[in-house]
């Protein structure tokens, strides 16, 4: 093994790499050999050569041969020519045909020991060549890497300056101990990378990817965890003393009986406010899973206290909606609640800013408007945050910087546990995984568009029954770039087809005046149908609607259907979402077949998470997903659930802090505060 002074050794120093070269591999983020061996391949080819009865017609093969005859090249287009021959493998005469490879022409010599990995077609006995290898070759050999390349670079140069870093020995230093290596038979960091770029078999492959993506989880949970633990320890302060008879009178007043699953996330939550730590925790539950009256308690609690709670939501009417709904819980005992948004008047603001500094008000719910510096607090013991992932880090650290309270985030998209564990590893996480009982399941049908007349037809008797309709479409107005459907047009057409109807419309361009009164005008009933945008996505409430009819619904991720979904269902009556899609693609099919067999969201976001990705489920620039070389938290969820445990047993562990094995890891650890050789509490 190398120093590491030597891994840092600029790529100028290898065998054929030139000033232009240097530039081209800068641009794949590659300066030193170091740089140089973790650009991994980003698949793998089988090139295992089988005898030709064998191979599968249309599939990828790799036969081996030699040439007979001499090869033919047929110029066409300005550039173009398609280069052919014909090659005796395993006993049959295959033609092969490669296109612009016409340089290749003088080395393809009758008798000259080829390579070559491309489509079979079974019936023309004729190889599509993808690659073609020249000399003997190792027919052992199974796999064949995959590079990302750039500009004139090839993958031919960089196995080979690869093979350069790899001949002389360069590895990066080996950070796990021999101790853990064992513990799970994981090959060295020399002898992983050396196989990723060189692989022999499938089994040293896998073992080799299986060393890596634990690393980079252990790495991950060790300074994460420890993170948090310093973060404890920093901000240690006087706990909340919670008068919980109080509380627990607050809790049976209720209309009605808490669940399982709220009483555990809400002892969790109570447990932290009176911790000597500051919380922060994520509560996360289902649509319609009671969150809020969690909340409610939360705030209950820590106002009778002596305390100020502050909520904070993404969108004006979310926070009308939670300040109607706190205001009935919390009127009875006397708590003044008061709603601050953008629109509020001035007048308001300067009463609400005063009541906040003298602590007449001890519960504000309201918009960004909230971390506004002009905002005073007397003492502000609690700050919930609804619908967190769509608040930036910063504005979410502004009102938590308000007198430094305990903080609760709260989301109503189901997150994967593995997703959760990664995304949010800073964080505890309560999760609100039953229904309130009573609750019906909303009934889920795919529809083609050719059934429109027959959904209206379903709309039309259900308002005239007295009951409230959605119709959600993912564009405003028309589109030149998408064909899909738009609320202005839909309005249009439903107000022709439901003469008798009101139609209502809301979306995104609206002002807040006009968005307040449509959102008003479908709480009182005074709309029968709401067409509308992805705008009454999350939190609008109204009980009375039973129809969710979504058009393009192939356009959303599961996630953002089943919140869509969640807008009805809320009341007693038997509720109903038609998603009105025809997908060309087979991922919109599965989308679609998901949707309408399963209700669970957390079973949907795990779906989701295998069709679109972490970045797209949760918003690339929200999600805080770290970047992993290989690891890939939603398939190698065992692998990060070890190494989560690893990490926890580690940083309690008096070896971990002082013993020499553990040297390296305990430096990468340094980078979350922790000071060196102190084991946290």
């Amino acid at each position: 093994m190398t120093s590491l002074k030597k891994t840092q050794t600029s790529i100028e120093a290898l065998k054929g790499v030139g000033p232009e070269t240097v530039k081209e591999l800068n641009r794949l983020g590659i300066f030193t050999w170091e740089d140089l061996l973790w650009h991994l391949p980003h698949r793998y080819e089988n090139v295992a050569i089988r005898p030709v009865e064998e191979l599968e017609h249309d599939a990828q093969a790799t036969l081996a041969g030699t040439v007979q005859g001499p090869p033919n090249v047929k110029y066409y287009g300005a550039k173009k020519n398609r280069l052919s021959f014909r090659l005796f493998a395993d006993g049959h005469l295959v033609q092969v045909v490669a296109f612009n490879r016409a340089f290749l022409k003088n080395k393809l010599q009758p008798e000259t020991k080829v390579n070559v990995t491309g489509k079979w077609d079974r019936y023309r006995a004729t190889l599509t060549a993808q690659r073609i290898e020249f000399g003997d070759v190792d027919e052992t050999r199974a796999y064949s890497p995959v590079y990302t390349i750039t500009g004139k670079l090839t993958v031919r140069q960089l196995e080979n300056w690869i093979k350069q870093v790899i001949q002389q020995g360069v590895f990066p230093e080996e950070v796990l101990p021999a101790s853990l290596r064992k513990k799970y038979k994981l090959p060295t960091i020399a002898d992983a990378l050396s196989t990723l770029h060189q692989p022999e078999n499938a089994q040293a492959l896998k073992n080799a990817r299986r060393r890596v993506v634990y690393e980079e989880f252990l790495r991950f949970q060790l300074r994460i965890q420890a993170y948090k633990r310093t973060r404890r320890k920093n901000e240690r302060a006087q706990p909340t003393e919670i008068d919980e008879a109080a509380t627990r009178r607050f809790v049976q007043g209720l209309p009605f009986a808490l669940t399982d699953a709220q009483v555990r996330s809400l002892r969790e939550i109570l447990a932290d406010i009176q911790a000597d730590h500051k919380m922060n925790r994520l509560l996360q539950g289902d649509v319609g899973s009671g969150k809020t009256v969690v909340a409610a308690c939360a705030m209950y609690a820590v106002v009778s206290a002596g305390k100020q709670t502050a909520l904070m939501v993404p969108t004006e009417i979310l926070a009308s909606q939670h300040a109607e709904s706190l205001a009935e819980f919390f009127h009875l005992y006397g708590m003044e609640l008061a709603l601050l948004t953008g629109s509020t008047k001035a007048a308001r603001r300067r009463e609400i800013h005063a009541g906040l500094e003298s602590g007449e008000i001890s519960v504000i719910v309201g918009t960004h408007a909230l971390i506004q510096s002009t905002v005073p607090f007397h003492d502000l013991g609690l700050v919930i945050t609804d619908e967190q992932h769509r608040f930036g880090v910063e504005q979410r650290r502004a009102l938590r910087d308000k007198g430094n309270p305990d903080a609760l985030f709260m989301t109503a998209t189901p997150i994967p546990r593995t997703l959760a564990i990664t995304a949010y590893g800073d964080m505890d996480v309560s999760r609100i995984d039953e229904q309130p009982s009573g609750r019906k399941a909303v009934k889920t049908y795919w529809a083609k568009p050719d059934m429109l007349e027959r959904v209206i037809a379903f709309v039309r008797k259900e308002t005239s029954a007295g009951k409230q309709a959605y119709v959600i479409c993912p564009l405003i107005e028309e589109s030149e770039q998408l064909d899909v459907q738009n609320a202005i047009d839909i309005h249009a057409q439903l107000e022709e087809l439901m003469p008798g109807n009101h139609i209502g419309l809301l979306h995104g361009r609206l002002r807040d005046e006009e968005k307040e009164t449509a959102m008003d005008e479908f709480t009182s009933g005074a709309i029968d149908v709401l067409v509308a945008t992805t705008v009454v996505e999350v939190g609008v409430n109204v009980a009375n609607a039973t129809i969710m009819v979504i058009y393009d619904a192939d356009r959303f991720g599961l996630s953002q259907l089943h919140q869509l979904r969640g807008r009805v269902g809320r009341g007693e009556s038997q509720s109903y979402c038609i998603l009105l899609s025809d997908p060309a693609s087979e991922t919109g099919k599965e989308r679609m077949r998901i949707m309408a067999e399963t209700t669970d969201g957390f079973v949907l976001a795990e779906k989701d998470l295998q069709l679109r990705g972490p970045g797209d489920l949760l918003g690339q620039k929200q999600s805080g997903m770290p970047e992993f070389r290989l690891a890939d938290p939603v398939h190698d969820y065992r692998a990060l659930d070890t190494a989560r445990q690893d990490a926890s047993t580690l940083l309690d562990s008096e070896a971990f802090w002082n013993h020499p094995d553990y040297q390296l890891l305990r430096d990468y650890v340094q980078g979350s505060g922790a000071t060196s050789g102190e084991k946290l509490d």
